[in-house]
């Protein structure tokens, strides 16, 4: 994907603009992921066929991993190595959601969707703060 591409995504010429974008997205996404699961564990938690407690746990971790991604987004420059970390921690995080699919004792037809759908977004995520920070690097 040239700078290009992703200038035209992140409807934004300016590298460091398009990476806080990606981050802030990502912030959103994440965050509102996180806060549904821990404020509706149990429902939640039924409908993906997800332990409550685990549900609980993810969403608590998800709100507050949110909230340090916003924070990074809203940072005028935002420093590379928590970028990176983001990037790893996503990329971390779609590895989990797949492995979880063989792991997983009971995931429901709901579960069985959303896992693989989600993992997809924050694969996205990951792809396009990497290019966008590889911009950022090319433009300093």
């Amino acid at each position: 994907m040239s700078a290009t591409l992703i200038g035209s995504v992140a409807r934004t010429t300016a590298p460091h603009s398009a990476l806080r974008r990606f981050l802030a997205l990502d912030a959103v996404v994440t965050g509102g992921n996180g806060l549904a699961y821990a404020a509706f564990s149990g429902p939640l938690g039924r409908l993906l066929g997800i332990g409550e407690g685990t549900l609980l746990e993810l969403g608590i971790f998800l709100a507050l991993y949110g909230a340090g991604v916003g924070w990074l987004a809203a940072r005028r420059r935002p420093p590379v190595l928590p970028v990176k970390l983001v990037i790893e921690v996503n990329y971390a995080w779609v590895a989990a959601s797949l492995l979880s699919l063989l792991l997983w004792d009971a995931p429901t037809a709901a579960g069985l969707a959303w896992i693989p759908v989600q993992a997809a977004v924050v694969a996205a995520f990951a792809a396009l703060q990497q290019l966008a920070l590889r911009a950022v690097s090319e433009s300093e």
